[in-house]
């Protein structure tokens, strides 16, 4: 049996109850139910982490020093298991040197592809550049027709000013009688050419004069050598009457092989040039040579020297310089204190040198003056110092306001000083590189005409488009070479495009990627690896994802299992229960009400089963209802030509006082249209927060009637040991003040800090307020055991003598939510917070549970707990990033209740969503896309769910049908349940 299926016995990690549960191998299984119930104990801590650790047990010892230890999860036995991989939500890389390109490989076989079949260009002039040697030229030259008449010559100077009298003089001593100057040729045994000393002048030494025969190879070759020596390794091959064909034979041939041919204006006249080294013959630059490394921005071999691969640099911001045009010149230059005698004496000299006074507003000065005032003058200007002796007067040109700023940012050793000229500094695209991280050499070199700075900035679909047909420009010997290299890079993009992320470019950032689409990277490289007979263990694979390429997903999960892999994925996405092979239900209730297995089986034996409430959603009987109405708006905030990355110029209407669901497919410009732009702009406006540059765009109108802004985005929370619900939302600040208002405390002197286990005073410092003890096992992996000193407490004795109703700080600590929600009712500050994470579906949570045992959902709803306890105004705007992440339906609907209450007290609620049970729960929808990328950033619809449902041009108002009772048109999911309208009871 242990053949056929994986096979849990005793497990008891975290909340689990001394679980059993069967698991089918070579199928795809989804492990759902509530938050908190169980799953990624199931999946991630028990099945992974056994299969992980047995796999780097069966290594050496000397191997498994290296690798480090895995903890052996708290569970009897595990059978049937195979070498495990995990793929789960955490970011590919914050590095901002990390790429798409590099993450999933691909950057390293496009350095391949260039460093085996680019061809150099010079970076100045887009020449084509080469090296050939002495023998490959001879050979180019015999390729000419028998008797074709050839000049072969060194160019010994190019493009330089002088009359070169001497150079002629020895070239006569030398055995020289013939040169070519400007193309003129002159014997000059005869007489010396006359040259105006003024202008530049070519001068080429004719070594031989021949014509093209095999009897003529000996000589040939003595003349190449000649030439390539006197001219340092390069020679000039001229064509004096050469016919059309064989002159166009001979230059595409010289090209080809890396030498540069050009035409002169005579028709019947023409020059090749080779090079010994890789080398721009006509600017005279030489090219290092073409490595792998010279097209990796990590290396110094090939990153930009200015930025060092970064592709942005820190400037001084003009903008940022002067905030206010309307402000007089004395006060409008923001780093530049006109109460500073030095700032003064420079403001009031150049006033004065232009005429204008310094109370005039900066924007009524003519922009010659502004300029002068910004980078400096060209003209001297007059500067008074006044002193006890008299005045001093000094004239010099100004530095101008931002010279002077980066001036001194380079020259100060003072970290104040570089930190204040840091505030009005911004991260700009590197102007040497282009924003596109490698030096200019690695930027000219190009297959097919293309470089790969441009292949890297094309998005992943069109990037594929591209290489489909690569071959075609290549002639045999580059076909070969490029054969596999291609094989791979294609392979690779197709993957990648298969789990839906043709929308992202290669140079995009790996820090700004969401789990979701980190998850998906990685998933597509394990594809691409080909493995068989692996237990891959996924988490949540369809957050961030479109319903639209929800299909292409599953199809890509059914792949791996098809080729003989287990997958078993935890998931709350109905659409992938329905696909998989079987569905094991935890709960039935979160934290230490779950633990169990309440279905095991396919969809429909979940559905069946009488107390699964994942059951009851697939089947209809319990479901988020649709408002009966949607609210009316109190005004609009709007976002006037919004253009950053792939947003087309749109104007944006946000409804105040509503609840606002911005949709799209991935990559449509979701989240730049809310942080870049909206969030952005808004801290700039209201906050006059200087450090955020906002995403490029004409204006936001409507701010008045807002009052503070809130944004609760997918960055994580502080996930140490240390940290738990209780400090993160503030609440166990109320509960220590308590604790230091008893009696006792006051009577021994007691303060709040007493009662933190992260000081010292009041915690237990054999462990340091950690409860637990590490055991350092050497080649075993190392054991956590509760601290004999506190027994687990955090505090030491003369802290737990202090109770606040019989209980102590550390009895408070393993309290749940719902007990410390009654057990508080006199504080309103406590209870006010502990109501909040109920409201979110964490009333199971004890207060102490530390960060690093929350699941995702937990985290992202204690971080929004945390964010609705701060005051509320009834005229904020919250914005939300997916918060439905990590969430059952049930929790969701509580969430969707939070949302609805806050809404309903005045607020303006804006959330990035997928999850079409919110969607259909917001008063209005701003759907983008249509597509993702550079198809993507447009305002494809907007109005309520029903409006945009009635749309076939939204992608997103087609899956939206299914779920609105009020729309007949049948949406791609035709056959589910029928929605509901009717407000639900709770359970």
């Amino acid at each position: 049996m242990s053949k056929d299926y994986i096979e849990v016995r005793g497990a008891e990690e975290h909340n689990l109850k001394d679980l059993d549960v069967t698991i089918p191998r070579e199928e795809f299984t989804v492990v759902t139910g509530l938050s908190g119930s169980g799953k990624s104990s199931l999946a991630f801590e028990t099945i992974y982490a056994e299969g992980q650790r047995r796999y780097i047990e069966s290594l050496s010892a000397y191997a498994r020093n290296f690798l480090g230890q895995m903890d052996k999860p708290q569970v009897e036995t595990v059978e049937g298991l195979s070498p495990a991989i995990s793929i789960d939500q955490k970011n590919a890389a914050n590095n901002p040197r990390s790429t798409v390109g590099t993450v999933t490989e691909l950057h390293d076989y496009l350095r391949l592809l260039y460093a085996r079949v680019g061809t150099p260009h010079c970076p100045d002039c887009g020449r084509e550049v080469g090296e050939q040697s002495a023998q490959n030229m001879v050979e180019r030259i015999l390729e000419l027709p028998e008797d074709t008449k050839v000049k072969l010559a060194a160019p010994v100077v190019r493009d330089q000013k002088g009359a070169f009298e001497d150079l002629f003089e020895e070239l006569v001593s030398e055995g020289y009688a013939r040169v070519e100057v400007d193309g003129e040729e002159h014997d000059l045994t005869l007489d010396k050419p006359e040259l105006d000393e003024n202008f530049d002048h070519t001068i080429d030494v004719i070594v031989d004069r021949i014509k093209v025969s095999t009897e003529a190879r000996p000589r040939i070759i003595d003349s190449v050598e000649t030439a390539l020596e006197e001219a340092e390794g390069v020679l000039k091959v001229i064509l004096p009457d050469a016919p059309k064909d064989v002159a166009s034979d001979l230059g595409d041939a010289a090209r080809r092989t890396g030498a540069l041919g050009d035409e002169t204006e005579e028709d019947d006249r023409f020059v090749v040039e080779f090079s010994k080294d890789l080398a721009c013959t006509h600017c005279g630059i030489d090219v290092p040579e073409i490595e792998t490394r010279s097209f990796s921005f990590n290396s110094p071999h090939g990153a930009c020297p200015e930025c060092e691969g970064l592709g942005e640099t820190k400037e001084i911001d003009e903008g940022l310089v002067i905030q206010d045009e309307s402000t007089s010149l004395k006060h409008v230059f923001e780093p530049w204190s006109y109460n500073r005698s030095y700032y003064q004496t420079r403001l009031d000299a150049v006033a004065e040198h232009f005429d204008v006074s310094l109370s005039t507003p900066f924007e009524e000065v003519d922009d010659e003056i502004q300029q002068a005032f910004l980078y400096g003058t060209s003209e001297k200007v007059t500067f008074e110092r006044h002193t006890k002796n008299g005045t001093r007067r000094k004239q010099k040109r100004f530095e101008g306001v931002i010279p002077n700023l980066e001036r001194r940012y380079l020259e100060t050793d003072s970290d104040s000083t570089r930190d204040h000229i840091e505030d009005y500094m911004s991260a700009t695209e590197c102007p040497a590189c282009d924003g596109t991280r490698l030096k200019a050499a690695s930027r000219a070199v190009l297959v097919d005409g293309t470089a790969i700075t441009e292949i890297n900035g094309l998005s992943i679909g069109d990037a594929l488009e591209h290489f489909e047909s690569l071959e075609a420009s290549f002639n045999e010997r580059e076909k070969v070479i490029a054969e596999e290299i291609l094989k791979e890079i294609r392979a690779r993009l197709g993957f990648m495009c298969e789990v839906g992320l043709e929308y992202l470019t290669l140079d995009r950032e790996a820090s700004t990627l969401s789990g979701g689409e980190s998850q998906r990277i990685r998933l597509a490289t394990q594809i691409g690896s080909g493995l068989v007979g692996v237990l891959y263990v996924l988490d949540e694979p369809s957050i961030g994802l479109h319903q639209r390429d929800n299909d292409r997903l599953l199809d890509t999960l059914e792949e791996l299992r098809d080729i003989g892999n287990t997958l078993i994925v935890v998931e709350h996405d109905e659409e992938t229960m329905r696909r998989a092979d079987q569905v094991i239900d935890m709960g039935p209730g979160p934290g230490k009400r779950g633990g169990e297995v309440v279905a095991n089986g396919p969809v429909e034996e979940v559905k069946a089963t009488e107390g699964s409430i994942t059951g009851e959603y697939l089947s209809g009987q319990r479901q988020i209802p649709v408002p009966d109405e949607r609210r009316d708006p109190d005004g609009a905030l709007t976002i006037r030509g919004a253009r950053q990355h792939n947003l087309d110029d749109i104007d944006v209407d946000i409804p105040l006082g509503n609840f606002t669901a911005i949709t799209g497919v991935s990559g449509s410009g979701k989240s730049t249209l809310m942080h870049e732009v909206l969030y952005k702009g808004l801290a700039r406006q209201m906050n006059d927060n200087t450090s955020v540059i906002p995403g490029d765009h004409d204006a936001l109108e409507g701010l008045d009637e807002i009052e503070t802004v809130r944004l609760i985005d997918q960055s994580p929370i502080g996930r140490t040991p240390r940290s738990n619900p209780a400090t993160y939302t503030n609440v166990f600040d109320y509960i220590r003040e308590l604790f230091a208002l008893t009696k006792l405390a006051k009577q021994r002197g007691y303060e709040v800090g007493r009662f933190s286990f992260n000081v010292k005073g009041g915690r237990c410092e054999e462990c340091g307020g950690q409860g637990t003890v590490k055991i350092e096992m050497n080649f075993l992996s190392d054991v956590y055991v509760p601290c004999e000193e506190c027994d687990g407490a955090r505090y030491n004795d003369a802290t737990l003598d202090v109770t606040y109703k019989g209980k102590t700080i550390a009895d408070v600590l393993e309290m749940e939510v719902e007990e410390a929600y009654d057990f508080f009712e006199s504080s309103s500050q406590i209870r006010r917070r502990l109501q909040l994470l109920k409201d979110v579906g964490l009333g199971y949570m004890t207060l102490g549970q530390p960060s690093t045992t929350l699941s995702g959902g937990e985290a992202q709803r204690v971080k929004l707990a945390e964010e609705l306890g701060k005051k509320d105004s009834g005229e904020t705007l919250y914005l939300l990033d997916e918060p439905t992440t990590g969430l059952h339906s049930e929790d969701e609907r509580k969430l969707i209740d939070v949302l609805h209450r806050l809404t309903d007290n005045g607020n303006t609620i804006v959330v990035i969503e997928h999850e079409l049970d919110l969607v259909k729960n917001a008063d209005h929808v701003i759907d983008l896309g249509p597509e993702g990328g550079e198809n993507g950033g447009e305002l494809v619809a907007t109005g309520t769910p029903e409006d945009v449902a009635r749309l076939e041009a939204s992608h997103t108002g087609r899956y939206l049908r299914d779920l609105l009772p009020k729309i007949d048109l049948e949406g791609p999911r035709g056959e589910r349940v029928e929605p509901v309208s009717a407000p639900m009871d709770d359970d």
